[in-house]
């Protein structure tokens, strides 16, 4: 089945870009495009497509009210940013709008078609970098003089999701870990069920605020 694809972005030479790696790679085709908020409402309220790669910095406003519109849809449909802006509160801002992916711009084009074929595939493809500044956005309000919080995780959990915020993959976890790809994936579903998440941008947002990971 082919893979549709809708663009918002305002740059269109890098539009282009993403359109050009879109349709020549297999299984995967544009739908539809749209460069302002305004446009891209109005391609959000015509759906039709699988995955909605939205960039924030649009000239009319902030992509991410598209992002929660097309998240409120409620249909089956995967939400991949892609920006320049690492801003931590950019970050967390479109995540909990609905983002399930967070990819930059300096990043090399053949990335977004691999997060496009990863995001539907349940993953939540996510940039090294954006992992690390979820993981700085965490602001420990705690008081000193209260205990260290237990973790529900167990520590083969907790090294997993150390490499998951590093920006590695299920494989090359599997790798550092010397286990099998299939037991990567079993301690990550317990991990977004202890935790009571569904992606791993949201493992990671999770796990911060409640200080089951430190801050690098």
């Amino acid at each position: 089945m082919v893979i549709r694809v809708a663009i918002i972005e305002d740059d269109p030479v890098l539009a282009g870009r993403f359109a050009d790696a879109i349709n020549t790679a297999t299984g995967m085709m544009v739908v539809n495009s749209a460069n302002s908020v305004i446009s891209g409402s109005g391609l959000v309220d015509a759906g039709g497509y699988d995955v909605l790669l939205c960039d924030l910095g649009l000239p009319d406003g902030d992509g991410t009210t598209l992002i929660a519109k097309e998240a409120a849809k409620g249909r089956d449909t995967d939400i991949l940013v892609i920006t320049q802006f690492a801003d931590q509160q950019k970050v967390l801002d479109s995540i909990r709008a609905g983002a399930r992916g967070y990819l930059l711009k300096d990043q090399r084009i053949e990335s977004c078609v691999e997060a496009i074929v990863e995001i539907r595939r349940g993953g939540s493809p996510i940039s090294p970098v954006i992992a690390r500044r979820i993981m700085e956005q965490m602001v420990d309000d705690r008081s000193p003089a209260l205990p260290p919080p237990i973790s529900p995780l167990s520590e083969r959990e907790t090294e997993v999701l150390h490499l998951l915020a590093r920006g590695f993959s299920y494989a090359e976890c599997g790798d550092i870990l010397h286990v099998s790809l299939n037991t990567i994936g079993f301690h990550v579903k317990n991990i977004y069920r202890k935790l009571e998440v569904n992606s791993r941008a949201e493992a990671l947002f999770e796990a911060g605020s409640q200080g089951l990971i430190a801050r690098n």
